[in-house]
């Protein structure tokens, strides 16, 4: 899986393509981590383009929010595909990580 990470309007979108598994759950972290670590606590997963979710990408994204909530801040995810959020839905994690319409919107109104 690839991520790309940008500067949004008060936020840091960190965008990902393929499939979000076992092999890039680590990667994940590590680039939400260092995000984090370069001061920007207001992340937004991007899922648009992850095209498969397994319990190990949704052991990552927890790890994520997680991490951001303990530097101050908070982990959002935005354009989610059918088959990630029924992964979500089916374990109630969608209550945890709700899925915002669009990466812009995750944190209007905040």
């Amino acid at each position: 899986m690839q991520f790309n990470v940008e500067a949004g309007e008060g936020y840091t979108e960190v965008a990902g393509t393929g499939r979000l598994n076992m092999v890039a759950a680590p990667r994940l972290r590590e680039v939400v981590a260092e995000t984090v670590a370069a001061g920007n606590t207001r992340i937004v997963v991007n899922l648009a383009d992850t095209e498969f979710m397994d319990s190990s990408g949704l052991g990552a994204l927890i790890g994520c929010l997680k991490l951001a909530r303990q530097a101050g801040g908070d982990l959002r995810i935005a354009c989610v595909p059918a088959q990630v959020l029924m992964v979500l839905q089916l374990t109630g994690m969608d209550r945890v990580l709700t899925p915002h319409p669009s990466v812009a919107g995750a944190f209007s109104g905040d």
